[in-house]
Order: C-alpha cells, then sequence, then structure tokens
C-alpha cells in the first residue's frame, strides 16, 4: 500500500479529474441548450466513466413535458447527444488523458436525470485490431 502523502496526491488527483469532467460537460450543455444541469456527478473508475446530472430543462422541454409529449423530449435529447458526441468525448479524454472507445447516453424524466457512460482505452473489453477496425484505434 502506498504511503498516506501518495495517497492524498492520489485522491486530490483523482478529484480534480472528476472535477474537470462534471464542469466541462454542464458547461457544453449551457453552452448549447442555454440551461445547464443543476447537479452534477461524475465517477472514474478504471476504464469507466459515468456522469449523472439532473436538472436543466428547458421551457420548451418543460412545456412538452407538462403538455404529456415527454416522449418528444427525449428523442430531441438522444439526438443532440448523437451530436455533440464528439465535443462530450473532448472534454473527457482532456480531463483522463485517456481515449473514449465508447459512448452511450440516456435521460429520464421523474426524477429528471441525463446519464452519460463513457469506456476508455486501454481496457480489457476489446483488442486494440478490434478498435482501429472501427476506426476507435491510435490508442
Amino acid at each position: 500500500m502506498p504511503p498516506p502523502s501518495e495517497r492524498t496526491a492520489a485522491h486530490e488527483a483523482h478529484g480534480e479529474v472528476v472535477t474537470a469532467i462534471s464542469d466541462g460537460i454542464v458547461k457544453l450543455l449551457k453552452d448549447y441548450y442555454g440551461k445547464g444541469p443543476t447537479q452534477a456527478k461524475t465517477y472514474y473508475q478504471d476504464d469507466l466513466v459515468v456522469c449523472l446530472l439532473r436538472g436543466g430543462f428547458t421551457s420548451v422541454e418543460q412545456t412538452l413535458l407538462e403538455g404529456g409529449r415527454g416522449a418528444a423530449v427525449i428523442e430531441q435529447r438522444m439526438a443532440f447527444q448523437e451530436v455533440m458526441r464528439a465535443r462530450f468525448e473532448s472534454v473527457i479524454e482532456r480531463a483522463t488523458s485517456r481515449r473514449v472507445v465508447g459512448f452511450m447516453s440516456g435521460n429520464q424524466q421523474q426524477p429528471d436525470m441525463i446519464c452519460e457512460v463513457f469506456v476508455l482505452a486501454p481496457t480489457s473489453l476489446f483488442k486494440e485490431a478490434e478498435l482501429r477496425e472501427f476506426g476507435r484505434g491510435d490508442l
């Protein structure tokens, strides 16, 4: 086991990484939606980053939700996530200094929550040749 000073330094560095991820994802959502999440929490372990976000429905989205058109809100948010993929991945790659090889996104309305999941290389889930085949190589 590393000495306490090394454990503290590693813990602080990890805290800086998850804070950079949370702040970066919230900023992107604020910049592009005009309103961002009110809460964000990021988990980073091994080859996995998970960002949980709460709040931030726009006035239009809230009106649609109240009018029973929640599916339209979710569909629009999923389309937005696809368009924003490279920007989200860039936040994660800058913060972790690792390549993103997988990105999945999910939304729900009650309670409102967004979940962004990123898989990082290197990972035991894929061989490097597999990643190159899918255009995710050069790790």
